[in-house]
C-alpha cells in the first residue's frame, strides 16, 4: 500500500514538471528560429545589401498559401475555404494587414534608430498583449505572473545594459526618434496579432489562422512588394549564396509561424511573448562565432535571469473570468475542486485554465 502510494505521488509531482519543462523548452525552440532568421537577415543587409523586408515576408506568407490555404480549400463542410471565407473573411483581411504591417515597422526601424533601442523597445509587446488579455481574452493573473514578467524584463535590461559596456555595435541611430516611434508601432501591432491569435487556435483552429494569414498576407504583402520594392529587388547581386540566405530565412519564418500556433495553444501569447527574450541572447552567441562580438559573463547572466522569470511565470495557472460580476471570486487552481450542493440559482461560472497542456476537461467551479 505504502509503495503504491509512493509511485503515485511521484507521477503527479513529476507531471506538473515535465509540462514546464516541455512548455519551457518549445519557447526556446521559437526563440531559436527567431534567431536564425535575424542572423539570415544581418547576412542579407550587412554582407550583401539586400534590404528587403517586404520580399522576404512575401516569400513566407506564400509558403503559408501553399501549404494550409491549399489545406483549407480541398476539406469539405465548414471548414472549407469559402465557407470560412463567408463568415470572418473581413476579420482575417484586417489581421493579415496588421501582421504584415508589424514586420515591416520593426525592421524598418534598424534603419534609423539603434540595436539597444529595438531592443528595449520591443518589449513594449508583452505589456500590449496583457492589456489585450486582460480586457479581450479576459485571461486574470496572479502576483507570481507579474513578477516573473518584471523578472524577465530585468534580464533583458541587464542584457542591452551588457552591450553598452561592452561596445557591441549599435547602429548609426539616424532619425532616431523615428526608429523608436516604428519600433513601438510594430510592438503594438505584434500584440494584437499575438492576442487574436491565441483566440483563434483556441477557439476555431491553427490551420484556419495559418490558411487565411497565407491567402491575406500573400495578397497585401505582394501589393505593397510591387509598389514599395520592386527597384530594391533589381539591384539586388543575385547568385546562389544569396538564394541559400533567403531560403535559410524562408525556411525558419515558415517554421515560426507554422509552430507558434502549438506553442500558443499549449500556453499563451504572453508565455510565447517572454519565451521570444532570450532569441537576441542566442543571436549573440552566435555572434560571438560568426560577427567577433565581445563576450561578458553578464551575458550569460541575464540569460539565467529571464528564464527564472519564465519558470516563476509558467510555474503558476491563470484563470479566465467568463463574467465580470465575479471576478473576486478567485480561488486557486491547483486546490481540489469538490462539488457542492446548492440551494438557489446559479451565478456564472469561473473557469481556470492552465498554461500548461490541459489533459482533462478544465474545471468549473460555479459560485452560489
Amino acid at each position: 500500500m505504502g509503495s503504491a502510494f509512493t509511485q503515485a505521488a511521484g507521477v503527479v509531482l513529476r507531471t506538473p514538471l515535465l509540462e514546464l519543462l516541455v512548455t519551457l523548452a518549445l519557447g526556446q525552440v521559437l526563440s531559436l528560429l527567431i534567431c536564425g532568421i535575424g542572423l539570415t537577415s544581418k547576412y542579407l543587409a550587412d554582407d550583401y545589401h539586400a534590404n528587403t523586408p517586404v520580399f522576404q515576408s512575401f516569400l513566407n506568407y506564400i509558403l503559408l498559401f501553399l501549404v494550409y490555404t491549399t489545406t483549407l480549400a480541398v476539406r469539405q463542410g465548414e471548414e472549407n475555404l469559402l465557407a470560412i471565407l463567408k463568415r470572418r473573411w473581413w476579420k482575417y483581411m484586417i489581421l493579415g494587414l496588421i501582421d504584415i504591417e508589424a514586420n515591416y515597422l520593426v525592421i524598418k526601424a534598424y534603419q534609423y534608430t539603434t540595436l539597444t533601442s529595438v531592443q528595449l523597445l520591443d518589449c513594449f509587446t508583452i505589456p500590449v498583449v496583457l492589456l489585450l488579455s486582460w480586457f479581450f481574452l479576459l485571461v486574470r493573473y496572479k502576483a507570481v505572473h507579474f513578477v516573473g514578467v518584471g523578472v524577465c524584463l530585468l534580464g533583458i535590461g541587464l542584457m542591452v545594459g551588457t552591450d553598452v559596456l561592452v561596445g557591441r555595435q549599435q547602429g548609426l541611430g539616424d532619425h532616431k526618434l523615428l526608429g523608436d516611434l516604428l519600433v513601438l508601432g510594430g510592438a503594438t501591432l505584434y500584440g494584437i496579432s499575438n492576442v487574436c491569435e491565441e483566440f483563434i487556435v483556441k477557439n476555431l483552429s491553427r490551420v484556419e489562422f495559418l490558411g487565411m494569414m497565407g491567402l491575406f498576407g500573400s495578397f497585401f504583402s505582394g501589393i505593397q512588394l510591387a509598389i514599395m520594392e520592386h527597384k530594391e529587388l533589381l539591384r539586388v547581386p543575385w547568385d546562389w549564396q544569396i538564394g541559400l540566405l533567403y531560403i535559410g530565412f524562408s525556411a525558419c519564418m515558415f517554421g515560426l509561424y507554422s509552430f507558434m500556433p502549438v506553442v500558443i495553444k499549449r500556453s499563451s501569447a504572453t508565455s510565447v511573448n517572454l519565451s521570444l527574450l532570450t532569441a537576441d541572447l542566442y543571436s549573440l552567441f552566435c555572434g560571438l562565432l560568426l560577427f567577433q562580438y565581445k563576450f561578458s559573463g553578464l551575458y550569460l547572466l541575464s540569460f539565467i535571469i529571464i528564464v527564472l522569470g519564465l519558470v516563476l511565470y509558467t510555474s503558476s495557472s491563470t484563470y479566465v473570468a467568463q463574467d465580470p460580476r465575479i471576478y473576486k471570486q478567485f480561488r486557486n487552481a491547483g486546490h481540489p475542486i469538490t462539488d457542492t450542493p446548492t440551494l438557489g440559482p446559479l451565478e456564472p461560472s469561473v473557469t481556470y485554465t492552465s498554461l500548461r497542456q490541459e489533459i482533462e476537461e478544465e474545471p468549473r467551479i460555479r459560485v452560489a
